[in-house]
């Protein structure tokens, strides 16, 4: 018999982080993204910013989200929630928000209102830019972008992700990524804060399929803050070189 008490994992908040959030987390800048030789992914994309931030820079993102199967308003509800949620998380562990711009929760929370509305608009206007659809199956052909961004999700949801579904994910998003470029994964924790036990488990199964990964430590975005680690992906045999985004 099953057990009726058991919960059913929770769905993935559908944020609103704004293009320097993105910057900040991956260790991107503008210039870097302006200057990416294709497609960047963002999965999953939620209700951010990014798309609609990046093309005035001459970069064309696909926001992929399984998210975007549901109606306007729904993705809008949740996109609140999340920001209510995020709020409330803000005000009950402060320690797992050092940085200076997390202090006051208000200041930070209306670039994410910006990057809501912005989405809203950059959706109903470029709705083929935005792909409903869920790791660790995506509709791309192999090797379509110069950069993959995966942000809260594959490690920050261990009860959706074990160790298998976390391998299969990332394989999944090398395979999207061209052999030059690089997939950026973060965080490296889960909704508690605590890290990832299976990362040095799932790195040497990647490893075994050919996919090279390091964890990159970014020095904090803002004074008093923390460094950020992000696990970063390339095929095997394509080692960094000067089109690195920065």
């Amino acid at each position: 018999m099953a057990d009726r008490t058991a919960r059913a994992p929770a769905a993935p908040l559908v944020t609103s982080r704004p293009l320097d959030e993105y910057c900040g987390l991956f260790g991107l800048t503008r210039a870097g993204i302006a200057a990416l030789p294709g497609p960047l992914l963002d999965c999953p994309g939620g209700a951010a910013g990014l798309a609609a931030e990046a093309r005035p820079l001459g970069c064309r993102v696909i926001a992929a989200d399984p998210v975007y199967a549901r109606p306007p308003e729904e993705i809008a509800a949740r996109a609140l929630a999340a920001r209510a949620a995020m709020a409330a998380s803000m005000a009950a562990r402060p320690d797992l928000y050092p940085a200076r711009r997390h202090r006051r929760p208000e200041h930070y929370l209306r670039g994410w209102d910006r990057a809501r509305r912005l989405f809203a608009a950059d959706r109903a206007a470029h709705p083929g830019q935005y792909v409903a659809a869920a790791l660790p199956r995506l509709p791309f052909a192999d090797g379509t972008f110069a950069l993959t961004l995966s942000g809260y999700l594959v490690f920050a949801y261990p009860e959706l992700f074990g160790p298998e579904r976390q391998v299969a994910a990332l394989a999944e998003l090398v395979r999207v990524t061209a052999p030059g470029g690089e997939v950026r994964v973060h965080p490296l924790y889960d909704g508690e804060g605590r890290r990832t036990a299976a990362l040095d488990a799932v790195r040497h199964v990647l490893g075994e399929r050919r996919i090279a990964s390091e964890v990159r430590v970014l020095p904090p975005a803002d004074r008093g803050g923390r460094a950020q680690r992000v696990l970063v992906l390339r095929r095997a045999g394509h080692p960094g070189d000067d089109r690195r985004p920065r």
